[in-house]
């Protein structure tokens, strides 16, 4: 069984805002200009471990690194579009790739329903990853990332620069959502809450694992609850903002939170650990190539993938549907690129 101490989020956060001991790598957001990106592109400017700060977007970047650039911190920022290439300039000698582009969900719909618009944006976002920067670790944002990954796995593939250990499936926003709903239930401090989530990054493929946290005494009807409301979560927000968005600041704070451990692994930091949705071992025999899990981090990307430990048998039911979608979306990005190539 995967375990954390109970100050692992705090200790997260803090490396958003570090100021110590800062190492020299280039970050570069694609989409930097959107309802994510701009957040985002704000807590990577406090990364004291970004000493180059990259944004691309096909139109606003130049005026979010010109408004992010006046924080002191020790990092140079540059926008570019898509003029004279500004993407491979972007790119270049990039040591971490984030990708929050895309259109964001609107009331009704669902993570698999901005597929079609979405999936052409990054498929081509990742050849110029490939083409740019084929060492990066690529850190996937844009939904629906069950369908996103395997498409940016594909083409790197075509590329022949693809590398498991480096491509990453942002789930880190179920996690942190788990310990803020818990702790509303159960009237603790939600820092001191870890919950491990298990899956995929869309509705029932979303496992929060309550058997393994101290609150596996919940009731049942609560429980039942409280995991519709973790694999839901972003509905609350596409209805609270009125259709007018969807979850952005939550998501950059969960996709900083993600990209910082991926810093300070990559600076030689031990011991960092953080689910997320990649090329996964764990259930390959059984037909899906990807599943989220907690892993552990190193300067050449994954480590170690960890076994989740048992589980109650709601538990077990849940996470077979969630394979059983899974496979489903995995396939859904797989064939698009195939069908591009026709």
């Amino acid at each position: 069984m995967f375990s954390r101490t109970s100050s692992f989020q705090a200790r997260n956060l803090a490396r958003c805002f570090s100021t110590s001991l800062p190492s020299n790598y280039k970050v570069s957001i694609l989409g930097a200009a959107g309802g994510i990106g701009q957040p985002l592109s704000l807590l990577m400017k406090l990364n004291s471990d970004v000493t180059d700060l990259a944004l691309y977007d096909i139109r606003g970047a130049p005026g979010v690194a010109a408004d992010v650039s006046h924080i002191p911190t020790n990092s140079t920022v540059k926008g570019y579009g898509p003029e004279n290439d500004g993407i491979s300039t972007a790119l270049k000698g990039s040591d971490v790739v984030i990708i929050p582009a895309g259109v964001p969900r609107k009331p009704g719909m669902t993570r698999d329903d901005l597929f079609n618009t979405n999936a052409s944006i990054i498929a081509s976002l990742a050849g110029a990853v490939a083409d740019n920067s084929p060492n990066a670790a690529i850190l996937v944002i844009s939904n629906p990332v069950n369908s996103t990954v395997p498409i940016v796995s594909e083409v790197l593939k075509a590329k022949g620069v693809y590398n498991p250990k480096k491509l990453f499936g942002v789930t880190t926003l179920d996690v942190i959502r788990a310990s803020r709903f818990i702790s509303e239930v159960q009237g603790t401090n939600p820092t001191e809450e870890t919950v491990t989530v298990i899956g995929g990054h869309s509705g029932i493929t979303i496992v929060p694992l309550i058997s393994q946290t101290p609150h596996k005494s919940i009731p049942k009807e609560q429980r039942d609850a409280l995991i519709n409301r973790i694999q839901f979560g972003g509905d609350e927000v596409v209805k609270a903002k009125d259709g007018a968005g969807s979850a952005t600041l939550s998501m950059a704070s969960a996709g900083a939170r993600m990209a910082s451990s991926v810093l300070s692994a990559l600076s030689g930091k031990t011991s960092v650990t953080e689910p997320t949705f990649i090329d996964n071992p764990l259930y390959k025999s059984e037909g899906v190539e990807f599943f989220a899990s907690p892993v552990t981090l190193g300067p050449e990307g994954v480590t170690e993938v960890h076994e989740y430990g048992p589980v109650e048998d709601y538990e077990a039911e849940m996470i077979s549907i969630a394979k059983d979608t899974l496979k489903k979306n995995i396939q859904k990005g797989i064939e698009f690129v195939a069908s591009q190539k026709k």
